[in-house]
């Protein structure tokens, strides 16, 4: 409802000395001084009324406040845009300009962008600089008082902004002569309006140029004496919605997206079909302790370590070539660099005609492919990565290196480690054999074949010449294994006596053991976690690095 207009101040000095020269209705005389009174306070009413009338009005933007009463009448150019105007309440066709875009061949175009203000740099009362970040890209933002855009009260208002605050800016592209350090963008955005859509809190938990700081400037740090804030890994984890923001992990994720797009797309142009299969099963897909547990409806069960099973039984189902990815969950209290208890899983399965190395030869093409496309289509990503996380780019070979079992514990006997007769390698050896393979092959991704079958899960085929082997085969990159495969028994009958060898209830999996009994073809497969294949590609030290967020036996937040 709007005010009632109050009476005009001049009507009121009229009044009054109308009343002061006559008889009011009481027959009373009013005073010089009061009507003077009079007056100042219908002179305030009015103006209360005008800022109550401002205030009834929608706004794009709430100015900023002023120290002095005198308005600013460039208010409307800056300010914190109202709740209302942010609801989806219109469409307003403006053109937004993604900042990557951002160049010299802009120079003198306005330009409306949308991001965080990662740095806010007062220079004078009449200057100040903003660098706005979206995603990995930075540009850097200048405001000038000027007569029609800029006032000394809206640089005021830039500078109260708190970091990360999102913030909506519109200018003109300038081309420096100089080049810009600290910024992605080689342009500036010279301001002429500024709007805050959302305020972050003023203090965070930790600055994110400290976040951002690579292992390089914290040796300089070290050799000159500075003291710089190092954020920890928990510390990360814990607002991992900030550190997501830092262009390392921009660019982690933005690779991990590639990985899973490769291996997708590669796979269907492979005549595979993508499947889903449920996480909720009756026993345990691979066998062991190490699952998790949960009451199904009163019935016992618990989640998949693997879509192992069911990507069998959908090869008997007829697909011939099917893959997944999908989430996988290990139970085991494996307090490492390289382990989770919950990763997303990329799975493969297929039919074999004659051997199983016909699933290593897809291995060593979709890898290859995978590898190939990384360094040529996401260099800026590996760059940032490289700066904050220096590393060595991965060596591999067109074709890829194989050796058997045996003969990659030869090589380690020859070095002068001690392994286990017919036992698994530990991170130790699989560490060392990975150096001596780079350095006498010149690749850091290779595959070993012919495992012992005491080390390999149940479903695993016997070798044909010697039972004590199987047709199976891991893959390194770098010295750390990616991946598991194999031919798997599609025998119902050894199926079932290798299932009770390995001290499963045969029960817990009928329906799997069963479905091998209508006709199944030779098969096999192999599954990789794809956080460590990202982890390893760019040398990162840490799956956690690698992974959104991460479940590891003590993190279950955020």
């Amino acid at each position: 409802m709007e005010p009632e207009p109050n009476p005009n101040p001049k009507e009121m000095d009229m009044a009054s000395l109308s009343l002061r020269e006559g008889e009011g209705e009481g027959g009373a005389s009013i005073s010089k001084s009061k009507a003077k009174k009079d007056a100042k306070k219908a002179e305030k009413a009015e103006k209360a009324a005008q800022r109550q009338q401002a205030r009834s009005r929608p706004a794009t933007a709430t100015a900023a406040a002023s120290e002095s009463e005198e308005a600013d009448p460039l208010s409307s150019n800056y300010g914190d845009i109202a709740v209302q105007d942010i609801q989806s309440k219109s469409i307003s066709g403006r053109t937004w300009t993604r900042v990557k875009d951002l160049c010299a061949d802009m120079k003198d175009q306005s330009v409306l962008i949308r991001g965080a203000a990662q740095v806010i740099r007062p220079v004078s009362k009449k200057m100040a600089f903003l660098v706005v970040r979206q995603s990995m890209s930075t540009v850097q933002c200048v405001l000038v008082v000027s007569k029609d855009a800029v006032s000394p009260h809206m640089v005021r208002f830039a500078t109260s902004l708190s970091k990360e605050s999102i913030v909506d800016v519109e200018g003109v592209i300038s081309v420096p002569n100089e080049p810009i350090k600290g910024t992605s963008q080689q342009v500036e955005i010279q301001v002429r309006k500024l709007y805050c859509v959302n305020r972050a809190v003023p203090n965070l938990p930790f600055n994110i140029e400290d976040a951002a700081r690579s292992e390089t400037e914290f040796k300089k740090a070290e050799e000159t004496g500075e003291q710089l804030v190092r954020v920890g890994q928990d510390t990360r984890l814990n607002y991992r919605v900030l550190d997501l923001r830092i262009p390392a992990n921009q660019a982690i994720f933005r690779i991990q997206c590639q990985v899973e797009n490769v291996f997708r797309q590669f796979l269907l142009s492979e005549d595979f079909v993508g499947i889903h299969s449920p996480k909720l099963i009756a026993g345990s897909s691979e066998g062991g302790a190490a699952v998790f547990k949960l009451d199904y409806k009163g019935q016992p069960a618990c989640l998949a370590q693997s879509p192992q099973l069911y990507k069998q039984m959908t090869i008997c189902g007829d697909f011939g070539r099917v893959f997944e990815v999908g989430p996988v969950f290990r139970a085991e209290d494996s307090y490492t660099h390289r382990h989770l208890c919950e990763f997303v899983g990329l799975d493969v399965e297929m039919e074999i005609k004659e051997h199983y190395f016909e699933v290593c030869d897809i291995v060593d093409r979709l890898f290859v492919a995978m590898f190939d496309h990384l360094n040529k289509n996401c260099s800026k990503e590996l760059e940032s990565i490289n700066r904050q996380y220096p590393f060595q780019p991965l060596k591999y070979l067109p074709k890829t290196l194989r050796l058997t079992y045996d003969e990659g514990i030869q090589m380690l006997k020859e070095a002068g480690v001690e392994i286990e007769p017919m036992g698994d390698l530990n991170t130790e050896a699989e560490k060392k054999l990975g150096k001596l393979v780079s350095d006498k092959y010149n690749t850091d991704f290779y595959i070993l074949t012919r495992y012992p079958l005491g080390i390999r899960p149940f479903y695993t085929m016997p070798c044909y010449d010697d039972p004590a082997y199987s047709n199976s085969f891991d893959v390194f990159i770098r010295g750390e294994e990616i991946i598991s495969g194999a031919q798997r028994i599609h025998l119902p009958d050894l199926l079932t006596e290798r299932a009770e060898k390995c001290g499963i209830d045969v029960n817990t999996i009928s329906s799997y053991i069963d479905s091998f009994r209508y006709g199944a073809p030779p098969h096999g497969g192999f599954g990789v976690g794809l956080e460590r294949v990202v982890m390893l590609f760019c040398g990162l030290n840490n799956i956690r690095k690698s992974s959104l967020f991460p479940r590891d036996p003590q993190r279950l937040t955020p």
